[in-house]
């Protein structure tokens, strides 16, 4: 499995905040199935002031020292990274990771409050050939009331990545009610960890992908964290890669804006 959304760099969010704490993190995805993590702190303006070259080097030093204590997890770069006007520019540039250098990024939303035209603003990335990951949406309080913009953001092209915490119950069942109902919807792209810690918050897939295969199928939920991260990881279009399983044709997958925006499959 590959886990696109994990807090495992130490000592530079709200993730791991030690050495010891990352690798013995490391060593739970490995024995939970894990083989690939993203690395993906926290970019947010005026707390977490995180940006390229600082997650790469850090994640240089982390993957020495997982190779020196023999712990066979590969790590590639990424970032959480909160709407910003000069978003676009970032991630050509490099100063915003984004998914192991490829079109996708994780885009995180505010948890407590809808912000204004996030369909305008995701509608320019993708139009500038990026390819928003959606963290946590299930997770975010003003689901309840704007659950739409979510399915709207789905079948314009961006893609929504729940937490496999979310998926087993490990966060009440308001969300995962709105796990369900995604996943029911069709609009559900991956699974991911968004692993901080040791306890409540580790890096678990497998408990997930299994949930997710008894309500939506073993190949799909092999496509939730594997075919589509490995998709990402080789920068593939999304209209390379399979679509989610959707109730009507109206959801059915993203591939229509990639095959009009490129004129490819």
């Amino acid at each position: 499995m590959i886990d696109l959304h994990c807090h495992i760099l130490p000592g530079i969010d709200d993730g791991a905040p030690d050495l010891e704490t990352a690798l013995e993190m490391a060593r739970i995805a490995v024995d939970d199935g894990i083989t690939v993590t993203a690395c993906t702190p926290h970019i947010y303006p005026g707390l977490y002031e995180n940006d390229g070259d600082g997650i790469r080097a850090a994640i240089v030093r982390l993957q020495m020292h997982l190779d020196e204590a023999g712990i066979p997890l590969r790590l590639v770069e990424g970032a959480d990274v909160h709407l910003a006007p000069d978003l676009v520019a970032g991630l050509k540039s490099g100063r915003v990771p984004s998914l192991n250098g490829s079109r996708y990024f994780l885009f995180e939303p505010p948890h407590h409050v809808a912000p204004p035209r996030i369909e305008d603003s995701a509608f320019a990335l993708l139009a500038a050939g990026y390819v928003p990951v959606v963290t946590h949406p299930e997770r975010l309080s003003w689901i309840d009331t704007h659950y739409d913009v979510f399915k709207r953001l789905a079948h314009a092209g961006c893609w929504m990545q729940l937490t496999a915490g979310a998926v087993t119950g490990r966060f009440g069942g308001r969300v995962k009610k709105w796990t369900e109902r995604m996943m029911d919807d069709g609009i559900v792209h991956l699974l991911a960890t968004d692993a901080h810690n040791l306890g409540s918050r580790a890096p678990r897939l497998a408990e997930a992908r299994d949930v997710a295969a008894r309500r939506l199928g073993d190949e799909e939920a092999v496509h939730l964290v594997s075919t589509r991260p490995q998709g990402i990881l080789d920068n593939l279009l999304p209209s390379q890669l399979p679509a989610p399983p959707a109730p009507t044709a109206v959801g059915a997958g993203t591939g229509g804006f990639w095959q009009r925006l490129f004129g490819t499959a």
